[in-house]
Formats: structure tokens, C-alpha cells, sequence
């Protein structure tokens, strides 16, 4: 979750949703498209947030907009699947390096559907973009990955949109009376999660320093 994410759900008056609820369902399938942009995406979970608010202010339309979200997410995620596709195993291969390359390659054969379905399904924090862009280096076929993806963004939205349709002006009326808490939170969780990424790159770098000595 990102601090974004609260200010939208935290001040519905705010500039960004007022110009996602002038738009509706057309502006989830926008923000679809930019949540599963290899380069620059949206704050993890803002997409939740929006087809929230939108079906806690028209209960009566959320299967509507069920579907916009997720032909959004399944129209950005195909997106990213082809210009990953078109970069080949070379592109995979300089990220990961060749032995981690090969044990990504081992799973996704495996467990390639699997692994889309539910990536599809599981909340932010979870990265799905790096998911999608494996299946499309490994160029793995469109008609395991299209009805997978779809499956899996479907089961999320749909559930997604049917539980505000029953308690999101709760959830929306909670979130605006604990705005500054719950910002607090997130200001916290974003700091621990800096400092542990810093952690984690030093350690990685000195057992990387370690690997070459001992193969010299």
C-alpha cells in the first residue's frame, strides 16, 4: 500500500477522484493500463481504492464496474506480456543472471498458469508485474496466459466489487475519520520498508563480493 493510496481513499474530493469518478468506468480501465506498465505504474493498490469508492457511491452498478477493472488490468497485463515478449531471454538473463534465469525458467514451466492465476488474485504488496513480464520473455502462449490472467483479475474484482457493494461507504466513512492514522502507518511502513531494502541490497552486494573470491 502506498500513501497515495490513503489520499485517495481518505479525501474522495480531492483533484484525483474527482477526475476518476467524472471518467468511471473508463478511468479504470486508464489506471488498469498504468498499474501493469513495465516502466512507471500506479501506487500499488490505488486500483482497489478507485473501484471502491466508485461502487460505494453507485452500489446498484458493480458488476459494471467489476468488468471495466478488470478488462484494464487483463488489457495492461497482455500489454506488458508483449513488449516483455518481444525483448527475448536476454533481457531476463541480464536482470537475474543465468543461473537464477534457469530456476525462473524450471518454475514458470511448471507452474506457469499457476503462478499468473494467482499473482492475479493476491493483493498489493505483491508484485505481479515482474510475473507477467517472465510469461512474456519466456514467450509463454497466449492461450495458457490470456485465460489465466483473466481468471484470476476477474475472481479478484468481481469479489472485490460485490463486498463494497455491501460495506464500502462503511469502509470509505472509516477511512475518512482515520485518515491521519492510518497515514502515520503507512509513512512507518514505507520507511521500514526503505531501510530494509537498503539492508537487503548491502547483504546481497558483500555475498555476490564473496561468490567471485571464491571462484578466483
Amino acid at each position: 500500500m502506498s500513501i497515495v493510496l490513503f489520499v485517495v481513499a481518505a479525501a474522495p474530493s480531492g483533484a484525483f477522484w474527482k477526475w476518476i469518478y467524472r471518467l468511471g468506468g473508463p478511468g479504470l480501465i486508464l489506471l488498469g493500463l498504468l498499474d501493469n506498465a513495465p516502466f512507471v505504474s500506479a501506487p500499488p493498490g490505488v486500483m482497489d481504492v478507485c473501484t471502491i469508492l466508485l461502487v460505494a457511491h453507485h452500489p446498484e452498478w458493480w458488476v459494471y464496474y467489476a468488468l471495466m477493472a478488470t478488462f484494464g488490468e487483463v488489457a495492461g497485463g497482455y500489454l506488458t506480456y508483449r513488449l516483455a515478449e518481444k525483448g527475448g531471454q536476454e533481457t531476463l538473463e541480464r536482470k537475474l543472471g543465468k543461473q537464477r534465469a534457469q530456476a525462473v525458467y524450471k518454475r514458470f514451466g511448471k507452474f506457469g498458469s499457476m503462478l499468473v492465476l494467482v499473482g492475479a488474485i493476491l493483493p498489493p504488496p505483491f508484485p505481479f508485474s515482474p510475473v507477467v513480464m517472465t510469461a512474456g520473455v519466456m514467450q509463454y502462449p497466449h492461450k495458457k496466459f490470456l485465460p489465466a490472467l483473466t481468471a484470476g483479475r476477474g475472481a479478484r474484482y468481481f469479489a472485490l466489487a460485490y463486498l463494497s457493494r455491501i460495506y464500502g461507504r462503511q469502509m470509505t466513512r472509516f477511512f475518512s475519520r482515520h485518515s491521519h492514522l492510518f497515514l502515520y502507518i503507512i509513512i512507518g511502513m514505507v520507511v521500514a520498508g526503505a531501510v530494509g531494502a537498503v539492508i537487503f541490497y548491502l547483504w546481497n552486494r558483500r555475498r555476490s563480493k564473496g561468490t567471485k573470491k571464491q571462484r578466483r
